[in-house]
């Protein structure tokens, strides 16, 4: 067996009758790391259910009982989609041929060349895994439970402010290493697009990237939809179903929405980040799989914790490395330099020919303080290019509030997070901005716009990470920081 914590490139069923060649062939894969099941027959295998959770199988083709090639066949109706590799010391063109059209993957002589199987082995795993997500992107867009990208943003995201180089230098930072990373921002952010550099800039970048929408899954359906099922298991289960953990398989997997991962739904996945391995729902074999996860919210789990709403070592699983996505009203240098890309795009799409804008069309968007983010602003895009009737953008065909330069939210509620305490912490950060903006950086001044002293200043910077943004001035510098105030302190 693979040693725990390292990193198993799958796992194969082998099924021989001959001890000697069982025994050796295991050995041989598992020191290529290779997680290795065996079974003395296919009459065994197939009762003991072992091909269950297996990435592959290697089988003789004549043994005592079943053959491999009566082994195939069964597997063909019990699982489809598993490869199965056929070993023979006695190949003749018939017998290939034969095993080919029963859907063998490939069908090698005896004795296996070491190298060669390694290289079937992994052919056959990664075809079995573009198979799974083709049948997973397929399966979503007909019953509409779909979480690919939607925004219709940039492959990589957009921006030159210094608030968001430095969440993309963090993010391709940490994407090389395995480590799992959170996603903290408001909802339209782009934390799906920085979650798809991460996953570009990774070792895994050849491997799939599969979203989840964790608010969009009802607490029922939870098991199902992220481990998968086996037909029969429960009424409705009409055939085998992929979860997305093991369709994210070599690949990364990112969860939206983590924070409303229900109490029971937080204990499994977490014993899938520990030990790699899980059931399906109406399996007992355990199906192991080597996922890297990236989760996304918009709310402050390390308060959800403090409430008992997180579990907090879940939360120290997935926070190993932690990247704030500022707001679109953080990076207003930004605004233009998305509107002209998805100028560009949704032109294009909808067939328009408008490549401009009008300059006060573009004073008025980078005017507005977009409560909803990139995603606003690409809709606000789309809908204009809709109304256009001119060859460039213009004021016209902005939303009232934005041609009247009002901050309210467009189209109403911007769908993020209605949690009191949440919105009010999104809120205080931007009083904090603000007042820094209008002070001019000096940290009196703007203490004195906020209604607070220098001490508890200090503690509202450090609070919402701004601190090390602004270098201290001669007025503010040094804060004593031996007496700094708590939280039930400022309130």
């Amino acid at each position: 067996m693979t040693k725990q914590g390292e990193r198993s490139r799958g796992t194969v069923l082998l099924v021989d009758d001959e001890a000697y060649v069982r025994d050796s062939l295991a050995s041989l894969l598992e020191r290529r790391g290779f997680t290795v099941r065996t079974a003395a027959s296919a009459d065994r295998a197939l009762a003991d259910g072992a091909a269950e959770g297996a990435d592959a199988v290697v089988a003789d083709l004549k043994m005592s009982g079943l053959s491999g090639l009566e082994l195939l066949r069964e597997l063909q109706t019990r699982a489809p989609a598993l490869p199965v590799v056929l070993l023979t010391g006695h190949g003749t063109v018939a017998s290939a041929v034969e095993c080919m059209r029963a859907g063998a993957f490939e069908y090698l002589l005896k004795p296996a060349e070491p190298g060669e199987l390694e290289l079937v082995l992994e052919r056959a795993m990664q075809t079995a895994g573009l198979e799974r997500e083709v049948s997973y992107l397929r399966g979503t867009a007909e019953d509409g439970a779909g979480d690919a990208a939607r925004d219709g943003g940039p492959r990589r995201p957009l921006g030159e402010s210094p608030v968001w180089r430095r969440a993309m230098e963090l993010a391709e930072t940490a994407a090389p290493a395995d480590t799992s990373i959170l996603l903290v921002g408001e909802t339209g952010t782009g934390k799906e697009e920085l979650a798809k550099v991460i996953h570009a800039a990774s070792r895994r970048a050849t491997g799939p990237f599969v979203t989840v929408n964790c608010a969009a899954i009802p607490d029922e359906l939870f098991e199902s939809e992220f481990f998968g099922h086996r037909r029969g298991a429960f009424t409705g289960a009409v055939a085998d179903r992929e979860g997305r953990f093991r369709v994210a398989h070599r690949g990364t997997l990112l969860l939206d929405e983590v924070d409303t991962l229900p109490e029971r739904a937080q204990a499994k996945v977490l014993r899938v980040l520990e030990d790699g391995v899980f059931e399906r729902v109406g399996e007992s074999r355990p199906t192991r799989v080597d996922v890297r996860l990236v989760c996304a919210t918009n709310s402050d789990l390390g308060r959800r914790v403090e409430e008992g709403r997180f579990r907090a070592d879940l939360y120290y699983r997935i926070n190993v490395v932690s990247v704030d996505v500022p707001p679109l009203r953080e990076r207003p240098g930004d605004v233009e330099i998305l509107a002209r890309y998805f100028l560009g795009e949704l032109s294009r799409r909808l067939g328009k020919e408008i490549d401009d804008f009008s300059p006060d069309a573009l004073e008025r968007l980078a005017a507005y303080p977009w409560p909803g983010n990139v995603r606003e602003l690409r809709n606000v895009i789309e809908r204009g290019l809709l109304l256009e009737p001119s060859e460039r953008f213009t004021v016209a065909s902005l939303p009232a509030d934005l041609r009247a330069g009002g901050a309210a939210v467009v189209g109403g509620d911007d769908g993020g997070d209605l949690h009191l305490r949440d919105r009010l912490q999104v809120e205080e950060k931007r009083l904090l901005l603000t007042a820094l903006e209008r002070a001019g950086g000096v940290k009196r001044e703007a203490a004195r716009l906020l209604g607070v002293d220098e001490r508890n200043l200090a503690y509202y910077l450090r609070k919402h990470g701004l601190m090390e943004d602004r270098a201290p001035t001669a007025s503010t510098a040094p804060i004593a920081t031996a007496a700094e105030p708590t939280e039930s302190d400022v309130r």
